[in-house]
């Protein structure tokens, strides 16, 4: 499949717009605001708790829908929903965002994850961009100035549902922290955040991405020395790949050709030592020495994996002029949709097991299914293949 042929962009199109957002848009919450993102495959609602990284994720999805896809006024009345709900709550008085609200906006889980932080710079940013909204611009300055001086320490930071281990530095704060601080820096038109973001980056390449070993280790002793335990010896493909598309965008827009071919390369180390070669599929985590991983359901096929793989690829198109681009590409979709849509009720199946049939929550006790990496690899690569169809 060639990644420039104008039935995938075709294919794409039909898929977000006729597949995936429809399951979403009737469980915005009309009443109270919001989305409902407690919820089963079948879009039956399971609870009226409104996990805050949800609402961030969702507002940013309905805002990059009208910003990156032809500016269809639907996807701001369904943004404003989303914004509206978040900017009448705001936040705690120490300022950090709370884990789980009440239906009606009230508290129900104090602050106990940075990551909800992250995502609520990122809706709002994205929100921001869409509608000149500089309420909701200034809420995420003040979550950056906030948030920026507290992540040099990360046995300080309470990361739910997924802890760091005790003494280890997670690749996974650098990653989502350089991202929602390069949008928020070009957004607010700030160098000083931008330089930030560029600062988190480069952590990432120093400290977590181990070329002699091919792998980008999910989590190292502060200064990026790798421990030889199992947390420190496992990495996580998806994880990984989504991170280098990450910084395929920060470098593209520094210029730096270097950092993003290297950022290609880890994503190849990952597809080739993250794939099932019995079953298919990506794996959610392995272990360097064949050991066992410490991650939850290593050897399910979870759909967001895939996701990030389907952009990752398409960006590297653009970079690397080499068979694996391609051939990577058509193994992932495939794989991916042959395996994750739910065509009777729409969107997608979230966690499949080993053999690739949909299993329950991998994660006990968290009912949330909300849209975020399936939609957003969706419009990221259709505007993209976009901007190639125009390019003579």
């Amino acid at each position: 499949m060639k990644l420039t042929d104008p039935k995938l962009l075709s294919f794409y199109e039909t898929h977000l717009f006729d597949q995936v957002m429809p399951f979403w848009t009737p469980l915005l919450d009309q009443e109270c605001g919001g989305l409902n993102n407690c919820v089963d495959n079948t879009g039956t609602i399971l609870s009226h708790d409104k996990y805050l990284w949800s609402q961030g994720r969702a507002l940013w999805v309905f805002s990059a829908l009208y910003n990156e896809l032809g500016g269809d006024s639907r996807w701001l009345k369904y943004a404003e929903n989303v914004a509206n709900f978040i900017k009448a709550y705001n936040r705690c008085r120490e300022g950090h965002w709370p884990f789980i609200l009440n239906r009606d906006g009230s508290v129900k889980d104090p602050p106990m994850s940075i990551y909800v932080d992250a995502f609520m710079i990122y809706g709002l940013t994205e929100y921001a961009r869409a509608v000149h909204d500089d309420e909701a611009l200034q809420i995420a300055l003040d979550t950056y100035r906030l948030t920026s001086p507290n992540l040099g320490d990360h046995t300080r930071l309470d990361t739910r549902p997924h802890p760091i281990p005790e003494n280890l530095q997670s690749h996974g704060v650098w990653m989502i922290f350089a991202l929602v601080y390069h949008d928020l820096g070009v957004v607010a038109d700030d160098p000083e955040i931008r330089a930030r973001a560029l600062e988190l980056a480069e952590r990432i390449f120093t400290d977590h991405v181990k070329p002699g070993d091919e792998l980008l280790y999910e989590m190292v002793s502060p200064g990026g020395h790798v421990t030889e335990s199992d947390a420190g010896l496992t990495f996580v493909p998806g994880h990984s790949i989504e991170s280098m598309w990450f910084m395929e965008r920060i470098y593209r827009y520094h210029g730096r050709e270097d950092r993003i071919r290297l950022a290609m390369n880890v994503m190849r180390w990952n597809l080739e030592k993250g794939w099932d070669g019995e079953f298919g599929g990506l794996y959610l985590a392995c272990h360097r020495d064949g050991g066992p991983p410490a991650w939850h359901g290593p050897e399910s096929k979870v759909w967001w994996p895939h996701t990030e793989a389907l952009y990752g690829l398409i960006c590297a198109d653009a970079h690397v002029d080499a068979p694996w681009c391609g051939e990577w590409y058509e193994r992932i979709h495939e794989y991916s949709f042959g395996h994750f849509p739910n065509l009777e009720h729409g969107d997608w199946h979230h966690y499949l097991d080993r053999e690739g049939d949909p299993i329950a929550n991998i994660i006990p006790g968290l009912q949330v299914k909300d849209p975020f990496h399936l939609p957003r690899a969706l419009i990221y690569a259709i505007s993209r293949l976009r901007d190639c169809r125009k390019k003579p």
